[in-house]
């Protein structure tokens, strides 16, 4: 990891107006939430990975908390876990409909 790049950044990030703070807040939480065709069935997933947003969730539903969920999934971050309950506010009928739809598919319902 280049820590020196890490830190000029979060020094650039903290220097920002509040608007462009809050702009650039977005504009992450945004590119955190990805959809690739033939990953995850195209289906919303954390950066970079396979991890589907819907998993997370589901998982979140069952009692699993933050830390529990960083510790399955190594590489993903609590910053990870709010852009997937972010999204699920903004579509919860997309990732409950796919809940619904994988657990039906393990129960051959």
């Amino acid at each position: 990891m280049n820590t020196r790049l890490v830190e000029s950044l979060a020094e650039a990030v903290n220097s920002l107006p509040s608007d462009d703070y809050a702009m650039f807040q977005l504009a992450l939480m945004t590119k955190t939430i990805q959809k690739t065709s033939g990953v995850c069935g195209g289906h919303a997933r954390i950066r970079n990975t396979r991890i589907a947003v819907w998993t997370l969730i589901s998982l979140m539903k069952q009692e699993m908390d933050e830390d529990m969920l960083t510790n399955e999934f190594p590489g993903l971050t609590h910053f990870d876990v709010l852009a997937a309950r972010t999204y699920y506010r903004a579509n919860p009928e997309e990732i409950d409909d796919l809940i619904v739809s994988h657990h039906e598919q393990d129960w051959n319902v």
